[in-house]
């Protein structure tokens, strides 16, 4: 008896002994299973970890396969928009010459004959040199020695002297002075050579568009309640000619050349007015930002350094803004006064000032610029 107890007493330490060894390695498993999480998640965020990364950063990193093909069909297809504006200007130009000039020489006093052919002649003239201009000038890039230029940053990408407000094209795949954007219409870069230029033809784009959709209101007007009358003609025409034999169909009421003079008239309203509240929202926005003294690229690194120096209790200012209407005097080359009769309302291949390497105070600023910081 006392036997049997001892064996069923053995038995019974013997599975307890077996369940704690069990509990022990059931923890240690989970334990390791733990560290196995852990260490795997600290390696996964250590791949991607970056301590400047912000949404702005992510939603870069999402957008980089559109910019890669932006810029590469941007590149490809820049020769084709340019072929383009040179093609629709010419259409509203001829339109202009052969269906609406001598309608306007026939009806017109001689005192809007007058107004109409040195307007529309000088804003006609101001277009073609500023597009011409902007295509075929450099927007400036710096030079490629490394001893030429003292306090500049390397350019990563190209790996050349990158002077204050130099960034890199990654469609010209070269660094560009005071950068504001590549423009596909112009396949070239706006920069420090050709801003001028660029923003001069957005401008009186837009001047000429307006002049033609306010100029043509009416036309435009009687053109499209003409067309009207054409398509109802045109119905019952073909509905008599569907009861009658082929020699008693009536002929057109309207002549080919009358229906190419009012479709032509309502092409060139619809494409004028439609240019001038795009480019001229453009060229407003680009007015906003000559105004504080800086580029496209410009806005969005000031801004961000605005929001930075803002949590520390400072104020940014623009080291490169004179105030608005000395930005202006720099931006357009206006160092006395007959220079806004010369160098603005007339052509003019003046070149900007400094060489963009380096930014000193222009003779025709009166005050000295603001500093950097202000606490």
């Amino acid at each position: 008896m006392r036997s049997r107890q001892r064996m069923f007493a053995a038995v019974m330490r013997l599975l307890l002994k077996c369940l704690r060894l069990g509990r022990r390695r059931r923890f240690k498993l989970v334990q390791q299973a733990e560290q196995l999480w852990r260490y795997g998640h600290l390696c996964l965020r250590s791949l991607f970890y970056n301590s400047f990364t912000n949404g702005d950063v992510v939603l870069d990193s999402l957008f980089e396969p559109v910019y890669w093909l932006v810029d590469h069909v941007t590149r490809w297809f820049g020769v084709v928009f340019v072929a383009l504006v040179i093609g629709l200007t010419s259409s509203i130009v001829a339109i202009v010459y052969i269906c609406l000039l001598p309608l306007i020489l026939q009806t017109y006093t001689p005192a809007w004959i007058c107004w109409h052919l040195a307007y529309g002649h000088w804003n006609l003239l101001m277009i073609v040199f500023h597009y011409y201009m902007a295509i075929t000038t450099s927007p400036g890039h710096p030079p490629q020695a490394k001893n030429n230029l003292t306090g500049v940053s390397i350019c990563r990408k190209c790996i050349a002297p990158k002077p204050a407000r130099t960034h890199h094209c990654s469609i010209c795949n070269r660094c560009v002075l005071k950068m504001d954007h590549h423009c596909p219409w112009l396949n070239n870069c706006v920069g420090h050579y050709n801003h001028r230029y660029f923003f001069s033809f957005c401008l009186f784009m837009t001047m000429g568009c307006i002049y033609c959709s306010i100029s043509g209101w009416e036309m435009f007007r009687d053109a499209y309640a003409a067309i009207e009358r054409m398509k109802l003609l045109e119905k019952e025409r073909l509905r008599v000619a569907a009861n009658q034999t082929y020699y008693q169909t009536p002929p057109p009421a309207f002549s080919f050349r009358q229906r190419a003079f009012h479709k032509s008239v309502v092409y060139l309203w619809v494409l004028c007015s439609s240019v001038a509240l795009a480019l001229g929202a453009l060229t407003l926005w680009h007015a906003a930002l000559i105004t504080r003294g800086e580029t496209s690229i410009e806005r969005h690194i000031n801004r961000k350094e605005r929001q930075r120096l803002h949590k520390k209790g400072k104020v940014f200012r623009n080291p490169y803004s004179y105030g608005s209407w000395d930005n202006w005097k720099v931006f357009l080359g206006v160092d006395v006064p007959r220079h806004w009769l010369t160098r603005v309302l007339l052509p003019s291949p003046h070149l900007p000032h400094g060489t963009g390497l380096s930014w000193d105070l222009p003779p025709c600023v009166a005050q000295q610029r603001a500093p950097l910081l202000a606490i």
